[in-house]
């Protein structure tokens, strides 16, 4: 706490002024926490002071709000593009970073506790703390000015993404609220940017990226494995499953859950903290993408069966606790991309869901399975609006890899299952059947026209979307994990992270 208070004082994070006749100051309070490291050992404690921010009225001491949080699929694809090209990849920390930013409004705080008790009057604050709306926004809007002021440029495609090219290379830096990842072709570079944010911020050198937002990273000469064992680990601890039984599958085939069966949980408290975690999960494990969508369905209401549910996706990630993703060396930045649908999946609305998934070279970088927007009239308008959104994300993917170096110079394939919906796509006349599909569904073909993509078909069998539509039976599902590329640790990662 005096470490912090410390800190706060040598940043001019406020003065000490006297009360002005009708403000009402807001609170603060201190927050305490453990920090961990990715094998569950103590790293530090932490005190931060932390400003009651529910107390602040829009309009009169906040505005807009907005906090500097990278896209998950672009971190992905960043990892995908390192491990293919044997880059390195760098952590930093920035110590205190909501402080850094400067506040346009006049906001007065009460005296924290623990300063000296001579002190009277409240603190106007010059600098964001903790706990304040506005706090992510203005620490966002210092580091943009900053790094921009390093000959760097932000991302059209992510905001949370900034690139600096040089006569020899290229240096990328992402960031997730206050911590960054940095890799790129020029090392000298590199080290320059990382001793010119240690001038500017107060910053700490993690090293090499090994561990972050809870995801593990691993790294060698043959790839980059990424994983979440420890947060599984957490997660059935959390559920009491830890003596549970592992289950091959993570739903029941053939079974499909309602609103409105079963007996209500008396308290939804764990269910909800479970689906939750489970959708962090998702970020490393497609394999429960379904499952997860599923349960997030019923939130508002669980009920046994469901709960039931939830706990057999848990025993089936006991098994499963060390499986993730794999970013192989050396191997070509080719984009490829899945579609496919389950037409009127939903027991309770029959409306369809979508799954895709995408491919950049073997690496998977992306995938969705979601509730489609509304009901579709047959099988050929679920498979249709599934593509259509597929090709959403393929022209941002390829936007995304054009400003980081890496064009698509041809089309980039989708593949889909359904003949009649691709057939659908290629015809440029509007009839009878397609004329109640929306216009922005139809903007595919415009995308196909342009060469941005192209629809080979491809056998149910292989359709690799499949897993985020339906349960699928277990050899079926173990022959689509494998496909995804969502493997066992390699035997050189199965003591850790070296």
């Amino acid at each position: 706490m005096h470490e912090e208070l410390h800190a706060l004082q040598e940043n001019f994070t406020w003065d000490i002024v006297p009360r002005p006749p009708g403000v009402k100051p807001i609170g603060c309070k201190w927050v305490y926490s453990v920090k961990l490291n990715s094998d569950g050992t103590l790293n530090r404690y932490k005190a931060r002071l932390v400003a009651l921010g529910n107390k602040q009225e829009y309009g009169v001491d906040y505005d807009e709000t907005f906090a500097p949080v990278a896209k998950m699929t672009s971190i992905r694809t960043i990892l995908a593009i390192a491990a293919s090209q044997g880059w390195s990849l760098t952590q930093m920390d920035v110590k205190n970073a909501f402080l850094h930013g400067d506040l346009a409004e006049d906001i007065y705080m009460t005296l924290p506790p623990g300063l000296p008790s001579s002190s009277e009057g409240v603190c106007k604050l010059k600098r964001s703390l903790y706990g304040l709306r506005q706090a992510p926004r203005a620490w966002f809007e210092k580091f943009r000015t900053t790094i921009i002021g390093f000959s760097f440029t932000q991302s059209q495609f992510d905001s949370s993404l900034f690139i600096h090219r040089t006569s020899t290379g290229i240096v990328l830096l992402l960031i997730y609220v206050d911590d960054m990842i940095i890799t790129g072709s020029d090392h000298a570079a590199i080290q320059r940017i990382k001793h010119q944010l240690q001038d500017s911020f107060h910053m700490k050198d993690l090293g090499d990226l090994h561990y972050f937002l809870g995801l593990e990273v691993c790294s060698d000469s043959k790839g980059i494995f990424l994983h979440q064992h420890k947060y599984i680990e957490d997660l059935i601890s959390l559920a009491g499953l830890t003596s549970a039984t592992p289950v091959d599958t993570p739903l029941e085939i053939n079974v499909k859950y309602r609103r409105d069966e079963g007996d209500l949980l008396s308290d939804p408290l764990l269910y909800r903290q479970l689906v939750g975690s489970l959708n962090y999960l998702t970020i490393t494990r497609p394999d429960i993408s379904f499952a997860v969508q599923q349960m997030s369905q019923f939130m508002q209401t669980p009920r046994h069966l469901h709960l039931a549910a939830v706990r057999r996706i848990i025993r089936y990630l006991k098994g499963t606790s060390s499986r993730g993703l794999f970013f192989p060396t050396g191997k070509p930045l080719s984009l490829i991309g899945y579609s496919d649908a389950d037409w009127a999946g939903c027991s309770d609305t029959r409306r369809s869901v979508t799954g895709w998934c995408m491919f950049l070279g073997p690496a998977l970088i992306s995938w969705k399975s979601k509730k489609q927007s509304r009901v579709s009239k047959s099988s050929t308008e679920s498979e249709y609006r599934a593509m259509s959104t597929a090709c959403s994300e393929i022209i941002w993917l390829r936007g995304l890899l054009a400003e980081l170096g890496f064009p698509q110079d041809t089309a980039t394939p989708l593949f889909a299952d359904n003949t009649s919906a691709i057939q659908i796509a290629t015809n440029p006349v509007f009839h009878e059947r397609t004329k109640h599909i929306e216009v922005d569904c139809h903007s595919i073909r415009e995308a196909l026209d342009n060469h941005v993509i192209s629809l080979p078909h491809v056998t149910s069998q292989l359709q690799l979307a499949d897993i985020l539509t339906k349960a699928v039976t277990r050899p079926r599902h173990q022959f689509l994990v494998n496909k995804l590329m969502l493997l066992d640790p390699p035997h050189q990662f199965e003591g850790g992270c070296q």
